[in-house]
């Protein structure tokens, strides 16, 4: 009963963690969007009043009119909605979910004997290091060199090092699946310390020097401009990191910490190309298609490198193999590699692999999970074969 509730509670995290990432990132989106769309006001009472940028859209059957004030507007309304909510409700309920699913099972999850032998409890302190260490060294690169004129490219090139080193020691130190969700977890973790930290604070400080008829330090502004763009460039990698645990061919892979790293590279340069492209459009430029092909390019360099070998060709035995000696090598697999957590009594995820007509129910799940996407055994914890994998596909193969 406990697995089962707590297969509920995993589920209703999940639910409400993509729920409320998905407010986030379109909110981030949109206003990147909105920013780089938006015109000069054309009638004089807008440029009176403090208006620097104006847009016409429509939706839904009505007619918007967003506008932008670089200074003071006339007068402050007594409601300012703030979007700050869809950040942190993301990070709760994410470091919530990491919390049941990796440090609750940190000896299943999070640690790979075969990389890293060590004690769950050490493996827990080392994830959660990463979370608050990354946010500390980016924090300070912000500080010390993001305050110097014109100095964006040489902070973005430290924070990318900082991100490939913590995903080579990542990768050595945990399993790969869990070394890849931790790496997009230290990520989001700094891109919603920068909205708690640092973009709300100065938005505050913003509106009470306005109410109460202060000068407004503009340095507020800028440093949440800063840390806003980091964010909208952190966004796509984050997610494929976060998505990346359901394909075993990605973070099994020897070299696993180079694909995250070239994955998440691809996703930030996806991002430099919509953000650029708002821009291009809007002074009828052509479109920055450099950094679309780029990102492509590293995607299929990428797909290229993992692509599987050959197969060797069906032994002559193989092919000669009645159904029942088949289901019998079959057997001997899963008795070996997957019956201790698919069991009757254990019946992990409510899968049971003990007798053959579980075998042939379960047998696409068995394909897909264990053939194709080569995430089970969690970790490789039973040290599954290729050969062994390979008895499985024949197998799946010669079902009616």
């Amino acid at each position: 009963m406990l697995t089962y509730a707590l297969d509920w509670v995993n589920l209703l995290l999940r639910w409400t963690h993509v729920i409320v990432a998905i407010a986030w990132v379109g909110a981030s989106f949109y206003f990147v969007w909105l920013d780089n769309h938006l015109t000069p006001p054309t009638g004089s009472k807008l440029k009176e009043q403090g208006v620097s940028g104006e847009l016409w859209a429509v939706h839904g059957g009505g007619f918007y009119n967003p506008q932008k004030y670089m200074g003071a507007p006339p007068a402050l309304p007594k409601h300012l909605h703030w979007f700050y909510w869809e950040s942190y409700s993301t990070w709760l309920t994410g470091f919530a979910l990491f919390t049941v699913m990796y440090l609750f099972n940190a000896g299943t999850f999070l640690i790979d004997k075969s990389r890293y032998d060590w004690p769950p409890v050490a493996a827990v302190h080392a994830a959660l290091g990463f979370l608050v260490g990354f946010w500390l060294i980016y924090d300070v690169l912000c500080r010390a060199v993001g305050r110097r004129p014109n100095s964006e490219r040489l902070l973005g090139a430290l924070v990318a090092l900082v991100v490939v080193g913590a995903s080579w020691l990542a990768c050595q130190l945990f399993a790969g699946r869990a070394a890849f969700l931790l790496v997009g977890a230290m990520v989001a973790t700094a891109m919603s310390a920068n909205v708690f930290f640092w973009i709300i604070p100065g938005q505050r400080k913003v509106v009470a020097a306005m109410r109460a008829g202060e000068p407004v330090d503009p340095v507020h502004g800028q440093r949440g401009k800063q840390r806003s763009v980091h964010n909208t460039y952190f966004t796509l990698p984050v997610l494929f990191a976060m998505l990346s645990n359901h394909y075993g061919w990605a973070y099994s892979h020897p070299h696993n910490w180079l694909v995250l790293v070239l994955i998440m590279l691809a996703g930030a340069l996806i991002r430099q190309f919509f953000v650029a492209r708002h821009k291009t459009e809007m002074a009828g430029q052509r479109a920055p298609w450099g950094w679309a092909i780029a990102s492509v390019g590293i995607l299929l360099g990428v797909a290229v490198w993992l692509a599987p070998a050959p197969g060797p060709a069906t032994p002559v035995a193989a092919l000669s193999e009645t159904p029942a000696q088949r289901l019998a090598q079959v057997q001997s697999v899963i008795e070996q590699r997957c019956l201790m957590c698919h069991n009757a009594q254990l019946a992990s995820k409510g899968v049971r692999l003990d007798s053959p007509e579980a075998l042939n129910q379960h047998a696409q799940n068995i394909y897909q999970q264990a053939v194709v996407l080569k995430a089970m055994p969690m970790n490789n914890a039973t040290q599954i074969t290729d050969a062994e994998r390979a008895v499985l596909a024949r197998w799946f193969k010669s079902l009616p």
